[in-house]
């Protein structure tokens, strides 16, 4: 008896390897003590190169004057800015190419994913092949198709223009070329009464959703929406005179002038093509994957209650297939500006082509910059993970 409570004593209060708990405590502890010694050694590493080779860590670089031209900046720049300017550039163009990209590719996968499931035959084929093809080519292959052979064998600006005309829209080998539209002061009123519908239409949603609830009367969301969003601005704009001209684009020597108008570049126009074409495809299947994973009762009793095939997808259908359709989805946003980076390819200046390559090559600061780039590029994608999560919280089917 003394044998077997000293036994279990030691049990209880010694430390074994055979016990699950503690091993997995030790096996934690060792691979969290694998990662830091691992860390340390890449930073002790790379400060000791650094050392011996007598180059200095630091940012002071990013007040030096960058000395190169940029063909596409949303901000005032010019080439006597400094590199920390050149970061702001290249960060807002892969922006707005992931921001524009996301939202096209949404809306074009959704289109597809829905017609896969079409009973037109046509429909349905015609998004299989879609979804087939363009999800197998490479995506770098099919941003050289947009760029080198689609856009680069338009005609030139000097082709169809001569010097001095007002171009309205010109589609060439140099880009797109629009009028600039120039807003006038009574044009804020306009813009206001735009937000306000916005705003307007997510509170009356939010009541409509209550009373509905609440009485089994549905009122038309839509149709108000329309008409707070787009007829009362509109209403506004005619009665103040349209306080919005048209500054149209004006051709020079060669090329259009870039000061008039609005100029898009066909580097920008084939990489915004390729990513959505290809990213779509994907969203496709999921979107269809969402809505197979729907119960087809619950299409059947819509059905029975008499709601139409439209209402149904609308209203049923897609509304419990958002639980399926979101996780997967934030990926495909997340692949979809990470590989916004081939844009390099065809030299659209993104982050990766001006701040970790022309910037780089320049500088020498090797170390800094593509530190700076990676964090950018992972704090972009944690910022899209949080906004879908959040959203996949508020779509997924409540437990009763």
């Amino acid at each position: 008896m003394a044998e077997m409570n000293s036994g279990e004593s030691s049990k209880q209060g010694g430390f074994s390897l055979s016990d699950k708990h503690t091993r997995g405590i030790v096996y934690q502890v060792l691979t969290i003590g694998m990662v830091a010694y691992f860390i340390w050694w890449i930073v002790d590493n790379t400060a000791t190169n650094m050392e011996v080779r007598n180059i200095r860590f630091g940012f002071e670089f990013l007040t030096t004057e960058a000395g190169f031209g940029i063909i596409q900046s949303l901000i005032p720049y010019n080439e006597a800015s400094s590199y920390g300017r050149v970061f702001v550039v290249g960060l807002l163009n892969t922006l707005i190419v992931a921001i524009i990209g996301c939202a096209l590719a949404t809306v074009l996968g959704f289109i597809v994913g829905v017609g896969r499931l079409s009973k037109n035959w046509l429909i349905r084929q015609i998004s299989t092949v879609y979804v087939e093809t363009l999800r197998n080519i490479p995506l770098l292959l099919q941003i050289f198709f947009w760029y080198h052979a689609v856009l680069k064998p338009l005609p030139g600006p000097r082709d169809i223009h001569a010097r001095g005309d007002q171009l309205w829209f010109s589609l060439t080998n140099n880009g797109l070329m629009v009028a600039k539209p120039i807003p006038e002061p009574a044009f804020i009123a306009c813009a206001l009464l735009f937000i306000a519908g916005i705003v307007g239409t997510v509170v009356i949603k939010k009541w409509a959703h209550k009373r509905q609830m609440a009485t089994g009367e549905r009122f038309p969301v839509l149709w108000t929406a329309l008409g707070l969003i787009i007829g009362l601005p509109l209403l506004v704009f005619f009665v103040t005179g349209m306080p919005l001209s048209m500054q149209p684009g004006e051709m020079g020597t060669f090329r259009p002038n870039t000061g008039f108008g609005l100029n898009v570049i066909p580097e920008f126009i084939a990489l915004l093509l390729a990513l959505v074409a290809y990213t779509a495809a994907f969203i496709a299947e999921i979107v269809r994957a969402g809505i197979q994973s729907v119960s087809h009762g619950q299409t059947e009793a819509s059905y029975s209650l008499g709601l139409r095939p439209g209402p149904t997808l609308r209203l049923i259908i897609i509304p419990q297939a958002l639980r399926v359709i979101v996780p997967p989805l934030t990926s495909q946003y997340l692949n979809l500006t990470k590989n916004s980076s081939l844009a390099t390819a065809i030299a659209y200046p993104d982050l990766v082509a001006t701040f970790a390559g022309t910037v780089l090559n320049q500088t020498g600061k090797a170390v800094e910059i593509l530190l700076m780039t990676m964090l950018v590029y992972l704090t972009i994608s944690l910022l899209t993970s949080m906004f879908m999560n959040w959203y996949n919280a508020r779509v997924k089917l409540v437990e009763r």
